[in-house]
């Protein structure tokens, strides 16, 4: 089972952490990384602001940051680290309510996002590289993810026509 480091930052949090945790033990085992070791920082928009500025050179607030490990030697018994993940839960919290999403699902999405960048997945080295990632995160979801187009220009949000139940994960069904 994959090791997850959920640090949460955000004073309403709570229930995000939660989804989140368990998300990525879920996604990780997806992925063929059941033996891997994350990080993750669920925070304020203030704060993934601070970080996008300090890393990324961008003065702004985002949704989800990755932060690979890099090429770190694999020890036998000791979980490979792969990296950091920061999610802001006050632009998932809004951009659920102006996506008509669920905040579990808009978490889901940033989550998977995340996780493929630390894997080295990377939609703004080409369009090919774009409709990969984009494969990668319907294959975690179910559903399409961030990605929602074959070149890879942005986040489904963009997109302003809607078909019914896009973005939204599937409902369950009772027997």
């Amino acid at each position: 089972m994959a090791t997850v480091h959920l640090n949460l930052e955000h004073p309403e949090g709570g229930y995000a952490a939660r989804v989140v945790r368990a998300r990525a033990h879920e996604y990780l085992d997806k992925l063929g990384m059941q033996g891997a070791e994350v990080s993750i920082l669920l925070t304020t928009d203030p704060r993934i602001r601070k970080l996008n500025r300090q890393f990324r050179g961008k003065d702004k607030a985002t949704d989800v940051l990755s932060f690979p490990a890099g090429d770190l030697p694999s020890i036998p018994g000791v979980p490979l680290f792969v990296g950091d993940v920061a999610i802001s839960l006050d632009t998932a919290r809004r951009r659920a309510v102006e996506d008509g999403r669920s905040l579990a699902f808009e978490l889901s999405r940033y989550l998977a996002h995340g996780l493929l960048h630390l894997l080295g997945y990377d939609h703004e080295k080409s369009e090919r590289a774009a409709r990969v990632m984009a494969r990668r995160e319907a294959e975690l979801l179910g559903v399409p993810g961030m990605l929602d187009d074959a070149s890879g220009v942005g986040p489904s949000r963009e997109k302003k026509s809607r078909v019914e139940g896009e973005g939204r994960p599937p409902r369950r069904r009772k027997p």
